[in-house]
């Protein structure tokens, strides 16, 4: 049997999405910068496209901006308005939980003057909020926090964030590239200045994101050349990946209750029995502000890469936050940054669900997992003087 728990790392692309950029490889191929009819009818195409996004975000169209991926949103928004506002200050705060596409992107601009602070969390993931508060200076010209967390899945508040940064004149930007598809992000009511968000998180292809940009807000490109995307992101536009994006959103945001409650329900069954099968675990991440799919879950005297192997063997697919996985000699910085020891993170596993998975799949994990974990703590020494009462 083949099972695949990790759709937080990328999703299949669904027919429906693929059907629907088919055309635009062979058939209207058309340049969209161009005047003739071809090229016009490929404007169109991205033009709905950035509309149906547009609706799932309550927003105007001409706030959306498509981008290359999700990295590529978290770079602009940081880098562009670092670069706008540095004649008012050079101070930005943000997480230490934050992807690398966040936390890279404010080490380079360190190397450039600018001084970041990151903020730390709390054992569930969470930050605080007294902390954001105090963190704030003068010089201070954005706060980054991301939405949800992408190896632990807890959420942030960010709408009392974005309150506090209103009430500061601070530019408001969030990392919402694992939220997106789960949770209903609503620009209207939500006090947030950017967003990024990409495809291949909710069935859409890779290779194509987005920025919402609120009307208003000047932040310098990060791209530079022709006039796509309103002279704000240089490159000849990806056609078929924006139709596909578009309508990846569409269906994803059609009945978002529907599918939340089911993988609410497939989360909490995986997470109950697994830990109740197998001694000395424990969850990472918020125990009920946490995205509805994702289990992450330390197993004590196990190392991360032998639970995956084991896993894979089994015709499983998962993450972990071991660094064999990752190619550091570091465990993950998000399970490093709320309190895990280097031992307990390395040996996380995380199991994220989508809307392929079948109960089926639930209780096929559930079977192989303990027998992995059993055979791999047997070869632990560790485990061993745990078992001799020494430990």
């Amino acid at each position: 049997m083949k099972v695949y728990m990790d759709y937080s790392a990328t999703t299949p692309v669904k027919k429906e999405v693929l059907d629907a950029m088919i055309p635009f490889f062979t058939e209207q191929y058309g340049n969209p910068s161009s005047i003739y009819q071809m090229g016009q009818a490929s404007k169109k195409a991205i033009d709905e496209a950035r509309d149906k996004i547009a609706k799932t975000f309550n927003a105007r169209q001409d706030e959306i901006y498509f981008t290359g991926c999700g990295s590529e949103s978290d770079n602009w928004a940081i880098k562009g308005t670092a670069h706008a506002l540095k004649h008012i200050g050079n101070h930005i705060i943000t997480s230490s939980v934050e992807h690398h596409a966040v936390l890279h992107t404010c080490e380079y601009l360190e190397k450039q003057g600018f001084e970041i602070t990151y903020l730390p969390v709390d054992s569930e993931g969470l930050v605080s909020l007294e902390d954001l508060k105090n963190a704030i200076k003068d010089t201070t010209i954005l706060i980054s926090i991301m939405y949800a967390n992408n190896e632990i899945g807890t959420i942030q508040p960010i709408e009392e964030i974005g309150k506090i940064a209103k009430e500061k004149g601070i530019l408001f930007h969030t990392d919402a590239v694992q939220a997106y598809g789960h949770i209903v992000i609503d620009t209207q009511a939500l006090p947030v200045d950017m967003i990024s968000v990409s495809a291949h998180k909710l069935y859409g292809p890779k290779g194509v994101g987005a920025l919402y940009l609120r009307k208003g807000i000047k932040i310098h490109n990060l791209l530079h050349g022709g006039g796509q995307e309103k002279g704000r992101r240089a490159g000849t536009e990806n056609i078929a990946g924006i139709v596909g994006f578009g309508k990846a959103a569409e269906m994803a945001y059609t009945d978002i209750e529907a599918h939340d409650k089911k993988l609410t329900t497939f989360r909490n069954d995986l997470t109950k029995r697994i830990m109740e099968a197998i001694p000395y675990t424990r969850l990472n991440g918020h125990k009920e502000k946490r995205l509805c799919n994702n289990v992450n879950i330390s197993f004590q005297y196990v190392e991360g890469e032998g639970i995956l192997l084991g896993l894979d063997m089994a015709g499983i697919s998962a993450s972990s936050g071991s660094a064999c996985t990752s190619g550091s000699l570091d465990p993950s910085h998000v399970l490093l940054g709320i309190g895990l020891t280097h031992e307990i993170a390395h040996g996380s596993l995380r199991l994220t669900l989508g809307d392929m998975t079948t109960q089926e799949e639930i209780d096929y994990v559930v079977e192989k997992l303990p027998a992995i974990i059993q055979r791999l703590r047997d070869m632990s020494p560790l485990y061993e003087q745990v078992k001799e009462g020494n430990r």
